[in-house]
């Protein structure tokens, strides 16, 4: 197998968190590669929002501002490439990329994401991302004071309901089948004058084109008029790269499976691997990714400075 390069940090994912960590490693002076897999999540959105100096910037075109911020880093390398596996340990990691060529690296950083798992039924691919949204912060005062609906049948569809409240009266709660929700959660709800309908759902029909959900149409034939839906899908690790080498995974609940790491440094439960973005938290956000990344970014220089001292002194 063909060795492509010795790196002290590889990146694997070139999406906020990625870029962000690269362009703190790259004024560090590091030995950087950033492994860019394609299309980030939240490529099917109009714009990225709350994120200082750019709200409402496309996604791509977000990512191509911060990768020509690189540019004038030469110790950091960005390769259209995916990486297929890991192994190695502190110092000295192996990571195969998709050619088949591997590369070496003394740290790794994971911010590879997470893959949203939506339902197999007309509309919601298609409307993903356009008429369909994951986050109120990200999409809620675009769509503010519409007919909007929550799908959420556990636990927390009464705060998620009141939460999206903020932004449209003129909303229905939609469980999409029989809701174990006890009464003081139905109380809550009635209180803010959401009713709840929990009628399977058949499919979601809008336009194609500009992805603006126009309709929810149940399996007993009912429909009802809606230009938005907030819906929060299981998630899973967008790469089994943490996997592969080892580390611990915490399940949050109904949202995503988080990689395990340090609040503080962001390191895994393996030495020399960090995660950042959404493959690491469940608080989700292009601007938080990027926070997350930066932090990694420098906890990861301060571990490589330390041990490079302490291999001058052994010498």
């Amino acid at each position: 197998m063909e060795n492509a390069g010795r790196y002290e940090v590889v990146v694997v994912g070139a999406g906020s968190s990625g870029l962000s960590a690269a362009l703190m490693l790259g004024r560090a002076r590091r030995r950087v590669l950033v492994l860019d897999g394609g299309e980030p999540r939240n490529a099917p959105s109009s714009g990225v929002h709350y994120f200082l100096t750019r709200d409402g910037t496309p996604p791509e075109e977000l990512l191509r501002i911060g990768r020509e911020q690189l540019e004038p880093y030469s110790g950091v390398e960005v390769r259209q490439s995916g990486a297929t596996g890991a192994d190695g340990s502190d110092g000295d990691f192996r990571i195969t990329l998709e050619d088949g060529s591997a590369v070496e690296t003394r740290k790794i950083l994971l911010a590879t994401g997470v893959h949203d798992e939506l339902p197999e039924r007309p509309g919601f691919r298609e409307l993903w991302g356009r008429g369909i949204f994951h986050c109120p912060y990200c999409h809620g005062w675009e769509v503010r004071d519409r007919p909007l609906a929550v799908l959420n049948s556990g636990e927390d569809a009464a705060e998620q309901a009141a939460m999206i409240h903020n932004w449209s009266s003129d909303l229905i709660l939609l469980t999409d089948g029989p809701t174990p929700l006890d009464d003081e959660a139905r109380e809550k709800v009635g209180s803010l004058g959401i009713p709840i309908i929990e009628t399977p759902i058949s499919y979601l029909e809008g336009d194609r084109d500009s992805g603006v959900l126009r309709r929810v149409v149940f399996e007993d034939g009912t429909e009802i008029p809606r230009e938005a839906l907030f819906y929060r899908p299981p998630q899973r690790q967008r790469s089994d790269l943490s996997e592969a080498l080892g580390c611990e995974l915490d399940a949050e609940g109904p949202l995503p499976t988080v990689v395990r790491n340090d609040p503080m440094t962001r390191e895994t439960t393996v030495p020399g691997v960090y995660v950042a973005g959404d493959a690491g938290t469940m608080l989700q956000g292009a601007i938080m990714a990027a926070a997350s990344g930066a932090t990694a970014a420098a906890m990861i220089n301060h571990t490589l400075v330390a041990e490079d001292l302490e291999a001058r002194s052994a010498s």
